[in-house]
């Protein structure tokens, strides 16, 4: 438990301090001045999204292996196509 704790947590801050992650902060907070705040708030929404996707994109990389990975895509490819037969 310790060793996936760790592994989380180094995944979060992989996630914050990614390259792309950085540039969009750096962006945000160099042009706020030149925002209007519909734009801040649509700047800060993508932002947080993107943190939010890489930060579970990253922890589920390092607690699922490469097969649990594949099974959990695979049962999300099944549920989306039996969603779309209903409709």
């Amino acid at each position: 438990m310790i060793s996936t704790a760790l592994a989380i947590q180094d995944a979060t801050g992989s996630a914050v301090t990614d390259f792309s992650t950085l540039i969009m902060a750096k962006s945000i907070s160099s042009s706020r001045e030149n925002m209007t705040d519909e734009e801040f708030s649509d700047a800060m929404f993508h932002y947080s999204a993107h943190l939010a996707s890489l930060t579970a994109s990253l922890v589920t990389h390092a607690c699922l292996t490469e097969a649990q990975l594949n099974d959990m895509l695979e049962t999300i490819n099944e549920m989306d196509s039996m969603g779309k037969d209903i409709e």
